[in-house]
């Protein structure tokens, strides 16, 4: 299993950033430590082309949201280097901060203000007033429909609709970049749609470049133009969702089985069949990629139930983003790992 990171940005795309006119976002060698021997984040390296979606894609405690807190100058690295439009951020945290929005996992709206309230407030943080703030904050209402609802206090708007006007708040100033910390975090499936299609509009028809973090592996695939898998606090693999999907051809074979057995077993009882390209164990899983998963299948039951392995189900499907992390992580992507190490 390789997983060396490219530390020329080089995805299984192919693509690379020749020129740092090209990138909005530069990140070399980010370390976050804490103690003697404690990594949030180990030698981040990535780059972000100008109106990109790029995408952290990994499971709670990666490292995803301490790289947006140092990125957003919210948190100081132990040692690297960060450039939004080729402004040094970690050095120069002033002029960083008037190069971007930032929309964080905990909304900021105060429910106690209404939603005009909210834009208001956030415009003036950033010096904006008398009629540029007014007419600002009128376009974002309109732009969010939220202005029927720019009147009552932002505690009786749906989940959806202040996670809107989080978004509201975080374009205020007219910004190059928008970070998004897990944006669609707890919003039924409607308004998470809703929120995808938004954020497409910002990056294609506004040129917007969007570095957003999500545990989400539809949210990833549908919205990114790029992402990295983050595990430990390094970039394992880059790319477009595409690209990595078809790195792996065939079919993705899952056995659940009804007692553990370990990877070593796994390749031992099955290294007679031919065309098995990846075996890979996690827990109660065996999972098996090959060219013809559904001829394989009853070669792989019959084996398993010679070995008197019990099989409690088995489904063949094409490659996914869930099969690409267990390749480069050795493990399936779940959301109940331990939370970020900075919190």
């Amino acid at each position: 299993m390789n997983n060396m990171i490219d530390p020329e940005n080089k995805g299984v795309d192919g693509v690379t950033c020749t020129t740092d006119e090209d990138l909005a976002i530069k990140v070399r060698t980010l370390t976050k430590k804490y103690g003697k021997d404690v990594f949030a984040l180990n030698g981040l390296n990535f780059s972000v082309q100008k109106g990109e979606i790029y995408g952290f894609l990994g499971p709670n405690g990666a490292g995803k949201s301490t790289a947006v807190k140092v990125m957003t100058t919210l948190s100081c690295p132990s040692q690297g280097e960060v450039q939004l439009y080729n402004v040094d951020a970690i050095h120069y945290p002033e002029e960083a901060r008037k190069l971007f929005g930032y929309v964080a996992q905990q909304s900021a709206v105060d429910g106690e203000s209404t939603g005009r309230e909210n834009l208001m407030l956030q415009g003036r943080l950033y010096g904006l007033r008398g009629s540029i703030l007014s007419e600002r904050v009128v376009q974002l209402l309109e732009r969010f429909d939220l202005m029927d609802a720019a009147d009552r206090l932002s505690k009786t708007y749906s989940g959806g609709m202040q996670r809107k006007l989080d978004l509201a708040m975080g374009l205020i100033h007219h910004p190059k970049i928008l970070f998004l910390d897990e944006p669609t975090t707890g919003l039924d499936p409607e308004a998470r749609a809703s929120l995808w299609d938004t954020i497409h509009h910002l990056s294609k028809e506004d040129g917007l470049t969007v570095l957003l973090t999500t545990h989400y592996l539809e949210e990833a695939d549908q919205l990114c133009d790029r992402l990295a898998i983050i595990d430990k606090g390094k970039v394992i693999v880059q790319g477009t969702p595409e690209a990595l999907k078809g790195e792996m051809h065939g079919d993705v074979v899952h056995i659940e089985t009804m007692e553990a057995i370990s990877e070593f077993q796994a390749k031992d009882m099955l290294q007679g069949i031919s065309d098995l390209h990846e075996i890979i164990v996690d827990g109660l899983s065996v999972y098996v990629r090959t060219h013809q998963g559904a001829e394989q299948l009853p070669a792989l039951m019959s084996i398993l139930k010679a070995e008197n392995i019990k099989v409690r189900a088995a489904t063949i499907s094409r490659p996914s983003l869930d099969d690409v992390y267990l390749r480069y992580t050795g493990h399936v992507f779940t959301e109940t790992e331990e939370r970020e190490v900075s919190r």
